[in-house]
């Protein structure tokens, strides 16, 4: 039977909800992790570890990137349908170019150029840059609004092949733990060859992660699936907590050996770039299939086990929940100022990163929520 947004559970909503805050928020974190010694010279500002790299804030980063940009999809998936079939196919699309494609033309256009002056700021050897050295034309890039362009298309194609094939949704059993394990072997099988064309770290077309694409287009299927089958308030709890039991025992087994390349061990060593630059070498097998079952199993055990503990808000979780696409957007130059802010600060990266964080998430809340009180701002934002 068809369903609208209206009609389902407010406890659905809500789960939804506070996982997209709770995604935001590590998103927020993740790139205050960039800046202090977990990504070399890949962010706009960087103060580099004395080793090159950070082991903590790296394993923290890889860790993130394996799953929440999937879980980012998901979400977006299951809030489609309903929304396609209120509005009809005209009204949703240019109401997706409206909410999608300004807020995209406004980060390409202003304020990735603004976050990329935070390279006047680093410190010698690798800057600082000059106005000399900077170049507006190649500061206009999507940055982490590739999201939001990706989105856009994955729009695009659902609603053409919705209006194509025409099928009333049903109700049907959620998969169980047998489905679920043959979803992660096959969608590890299908990052592996993809890895091969465009290995994890490497941009196409501006962007920087389509090693990942497998993952963000199906979790983005599956969350369309979900809404037309009601699998979100029927699926079992013991589904989840097996999610959440192969989501550890591969981070357990896997994850060292793609990481340093030997068994229970997370030493940083050279042998990292074997899972990131060649999906054949084993490396990069093993770390195909712990993020595809990282991602799979983090995300059952919040949908389902979330119904207990995510399946209501308060006053302060539905603030949170409606500034998180503002937050989304605007959280780069936030956190490269805040950066620069505390540059002159002698402290260990780890204690930093934890001091520029807890600055960083309030303020993107708070700028989020006085941008979007502009007038017409809230309909895009």
């Amino acid at each position: 039977m068809t369903r609208t947004l209206e009609t389902g559970s407010k406890s659905r909503l809500a789960v939804l909800d506070n996982l997209r805050t709770g995604l935001i928020v590590l998103v927020v974190l993740h790139h205050v992790a960039m800046a202090y010694g977990a990504a070399g010279l890949g962010f706009y500002y960087v103060e580099l570890h004395p080793d090159g790299f950070s082991r903590g804030l790296l394993i923290f980063v890889l860790s993130n990137q394996a799953w929440f940009m999937g879980g980012f999809f998901l979400v977006a998936g299951y809030l489609t349908p309903a929304s396609l079939d209120r509005k009809g196919a005209r009204r949703f699309l240019s109401g997706r170019l409206i909410r999608l494609g300004i807020p995209l033309a406004v980060y390409v256009l202003l304020l990735n150029p603004l976050s990329t002056l935070g390279w006047f700021f680093v410190a010698d050897p690798f800057g600082p840059m000059t106005w000399e050295t900077f170049n507006y034309a190649d500061s206009v890039r999507m940055g982490p609004m590739w999201f939001v362009a990706l989105l856009l298309i994955f729009s695009f194609g659902y609603t053409i092949g919705r209006t194509l094939v025409r099928r009333p949704g049903r109700e049907s059993p959620a998969p169980g733990a047998t489905t679920v394990a043959a979803f992660v072997l096959a969608l590890a099988g299908v990052t592996i060859l993809m890895r091969l064309w465009i290995p994890v770290g490497e941009e196409w077309y501006g962007f920087p992660s389509l090693g990942y694409l497998p993952q963000y287009l199906s979790f983005f299927s599956v969350g369309v699936i979900a809404y037309r089958r009601d699998w979100l308030t029927n699926v079992r709890p013991g589904v989840g907590w097996a999610g959440l039991g192969m989501a550890a025992l591969a981070t357990i087994l896997l994850f060292p050996y793609a990481f340093s390349g030997e068994v229970f061990s997370i030493e940083l060593t050279n042998a990292i770039g074997n899972a990131f630059g060649d999906s054949w070498h084993w490396q990069g097998g093993a770390y195909a299939l712990w993020d595809s079952t990282l991602a799979v199993g983090l995300v059952l055990f919040l949908l389902t086990l979330g119904r207990s503990f995510l399946g209501s808000q308060s006053s302060v979780s539905r603030f949170l929940a409606g500034n998180t696409y503002g937050v989304y957007v605007l959280h780069i130059p936030i956190v490269v100022y805040i950066a620069v802010a505390m540059r002159n600060i002698e402290m260990d990266h780890i204690l930093k990163f934890g001091l520029a964080a807890v600055i960083a998430v309030p303020v993107c809340f708070a700028a989020a929520a006085i941008v979007r009180r502009i007038p017409g701002v809230s309909k895009v934002l």
